[in-house]
């Protein structure tokens, strides 16, 4: 991934100090990481901080496919690893404390399944796949696959970070199973990634990871992080389980109104065929995921139990501020997309999206 135009003091530090011909200097890091202290205890709210949720994006980044032009020595520097557990910290703090987690239930399997489905019936957040069904236009289904792009396009590997931090047993098997769809039964045009990536063609935008990355607003950057997070830290095993299991649980029925949104506006199979694929899919794994992996694990260790509903629960926090956030971008004529000179009429944000548009060859 390209690294992206700095959005703060942060980011524009990290960034010149990973481009540099010369690995970072221990000193530069560590004034950095206080900065990033001061930052965190500064910032109203980290979860929509453009720098923090930026620059915590980039380190975790250099995890998964790392970043253009970064030696893939850096990933484990030790004054790296401390900034992005400077800013974990911070960020799983609020997390915590802007996430509503229900009574615990049982950590019998089946009682752990039987309230994720009820929190997941009771989910009243806003309905972007009914908008996206009924309403939305075509340049706001690009906005839609450009704001999910971020996920959608590296498909699965949050969440795959929790395999060799399970047991051997019932959970684990769940995850490989599910994981195992999610990445095309072994066949690389069958993945989801790519399937999504079939369907950004088909209107016409570029496919590379982290092109968009600049008109994504820090939410949408917080809700990758908030995986990755859970992924990556064996002690937060417990919520990276119920993450998924809630994310596959809420997957299935908005799928279906996707899929409508886009044959409205006459796009064809190729470009449905991912939303399609989803319906289908989502509503096996929902079971296994809530039964056998989220509810599994709680059973076989029950100090999991808190950490499986959390992290449950903050799909379902972040979706909803996410899509608060969009629907009313929408319903008010402005881009959902980050607008970038902060221009509050959103014709930063509308120049953002004609200029990704041209760069990809697309007439805006």
């Amino acid at each position: 991934m390209k690294i992206p135009a700095p959005r703060g003091p942060l980011s524009t530090t990290l960034f010149d100090l990973l481009s540099a011909a010369e690995p970072p200097a221990a000193a530069a890091l560590s004034e950095l990481t206080t900065a990033a202290r001061d930052a965190a205890s500064a910032t109203e709210d980290i979860l929509r901080d453009e720098d923090i949720q930026l620059t915590l994006f980039c380190l975790y980044e250099l995890h998964y496919s790392g970043l253009d032009g970064v030696s893939d020595d850096l990933e484990w520097n030790p004054g790296l690893v401390g900034l992005r557990l400077e800013l974990e910290a911070s960020f799983e703090a609020a997390l915590r404390r802007t996430v509503p987690v229900p009574e615990l239930p049982g950590s019998g399997s089946e009682a752990v399944a039987e309230e994720l489905f009820r929190m997941a019936a009771d989910d009243d957040g806003p309905s972007i796949s009914r908008f996206v069904a009924s309403k939305a236009t075509a340049d706001q289904l690009k906005e839609f696959l450009i704001l999910r792009s971020v996920y959608q396009l590296k498909e699965a590997d949050p969440h795959s970070w929790a395999i060799p931090r399970l047991p051997v047993g019932r959970a684990k098997a769940a995850l490989i199973e599910i994981q195992a769809d999610e990445y095309g039964g072994g066949r690389p045009e069958r993945m989801h990634s790519h399937l999504f990536a079939v369907t950004m063609r088909g209107l016409e935008l570029e496919t590379e990871y982290g092109w968009y990355l600049d008109f994504v607003p820090a939410l949408t950057l917080a809700s990758s992080n908030a995986m990755s997070l859970f992924g990556l830290n064996r002690r937060l095993r417990g919520a990276i389980a119920g993450h998924l299991a809630a994310f596959e649980m809420t997957s299935s029925i908005p799928n279906s109104f996707y899929a409508r949104g886009f044959r409205r506006l006459g796009f064809g199979e190729d470009v449905t065929y991912y939303f399609d694929e989803h319906v289908e899919a989502d509503a096996v794994h929902e079971q296994i995921a809530a039964r056998d992996l989220a509810g599994g694990l709680a059973e076989s260790d029950p100090a999991l139990l808190a950490d499986v509903m959390f992290g449950a629960a903050t799909v379902l926090t972040l979706d909803a501020l996410m899509g608060q956030d969009q629907l009313q971008a929408w319903q008010e004529g402005r881009s959902a997309l980050r607008a970038v000179d902060s221009d509050s009429s959103g014709a930063a944000a509308a120049d953002a999206l004609a200029g990704a548009a041209m760069a990809a060859g697309v007439t805006p």
